[in-house]
């Protein structure tokens, strides 16, 4: 079967006795397929835009809007240079065509106080703006600045592993990997550093990525203003094990938390230096489990370096016989 062609009128030769057969019209279909081809474009264009839900752009607390505030006003200030600027090109260029016999010319032109201001003052202008949103959000979501609020603050410790998170509850006395828990409108404060190589810790609908670095702690404050589970993840290559690095931040009601606590601690192993030196051996892919109880000061013991480091990467690091790697 032969294929329909979207052509023109037929240029075919003719006798001279009869008249030129007269120009056929497309083929309805070739419009058709245009449509359908349009309309088949603008559904994966939505399709593939809507897989960016999630992210930085759908906050669901304080600090993420806050992060939003500032990406928007950064925009909107820039645009208000980019599109004026894009606007006067085409007007130039439209003005000052060949053909148009009442634009100036002046080619011995060489020097325009006004221009020059113009030219100097907005980019001033803009640096100045710019400049103050940096500073005042600087300063306002600084991560270990304490949230306004009037409930008390859950106190999370974080430790980065190989290739998972540890999350401790010191206050309450229990652990999760994998796996965050805390209470919708409640402010989190985290305490956070790595059991091997330096990580960062990042939730994107809550904001403010930090990082994690052995031998030190770094502090943050977050909040989930709305009960949702959200994706959490590692935002710094570490080795074998990074694309799995990943945790599930669930913020559930109060009452739901309290449920959830009591659960944790009938259920699971102890988390004591001996289970903490099991943890950390390289793993990949782990389940999110709990721990019904842990060791007191277990975190400090990690950030002093009494309990010892994990590994860190080990595989595959380029040796003279490591070219290019081979094992699995």
């Amino acid at each position: 079967m032969r294929e329909a062609k979207c052509e023109g009128p037929a240029s075919g030769k003719h006798d001279g006795l009869r008249p030129p057969p007269s120009p056929e019209p497309p083929l309805a279909g070739c419009a058709d397929a245009r449509s359908e081809f349009a309309a088949g474009s603008w559904i994966l264009s939505l399709l593939l835009l809507g897989g960016c839900s999630g992210g930085v752009l759908e906050p669901v607390g304080p600090v993420g809007e806050a992060e939003r505030t500032i990406l928007f006003n950064a925009l909107g200030i820039m645009l208000a240079i980019v599109v004026p600027v894009i606007v006067a090109t085409l007007a130039f260029a439209w003005w000052y065509r060949a053909s148009n016999t009442k634009a100036r010319y002046l080619p011995d032109w060489a020097y325009s106080g006004r221009l020059e201001v113009v030219v100097w003052a907005i980019p001033i202008l803009v640096i100045m703006f710019l400049g103050g949103i940096a500073w005042i959000g600087s300063h306002d979501l600084d991560p270990p600045k304490p949230l306004a609020s009037q409930s008390k603050p859950v106190e999370v410790q974080v430790v980065s592993l190989d290739w998972k998170w540890l999350f401790i509850y010191p206050e309450l006395g229990v652990a999760s990997v994998n796996q965050l828990v805390v209470p919708a409108g409640v402010p989190v404060h985290f305490s956070l550093t790595s059991a091997s190589v330096m990580n960062a810790f990042f939730v994107p609908q809550l904001g403010s990525m930090i990082y994690t670095m052995h031998g030190m702690a770094t502090q943050l404050h977050l909040q989930a203003d709305r009960p949702g589970v959200f994706h959490g993840l590692s935002a710094q290559f570490s080795g074998d094990g990074f694309p799995d690095m990943e945790f599930e931040v669930r913020a559930v009601p109060a009452e739901q938390f309290d449920g959830w606590m009591a659960a944790a601690r009938r259920s699971g192993p102890v988390l004591d230096a001996a289970a903490y030196t099991q943890l950390a051996r390289q793993t990949l892919a782990v389940q999110p489990f709990t721990y019904r109880a842990v060791q007191p000061q277990l975190f400090h013991s990690v950030v002093t370096q009494q309990l010892p480091p994990g590994p860190g990467p080990t595989r595959g690091i380029p040796q003279l016989t490591v070219s290019p790697r081979t094992e699995h």
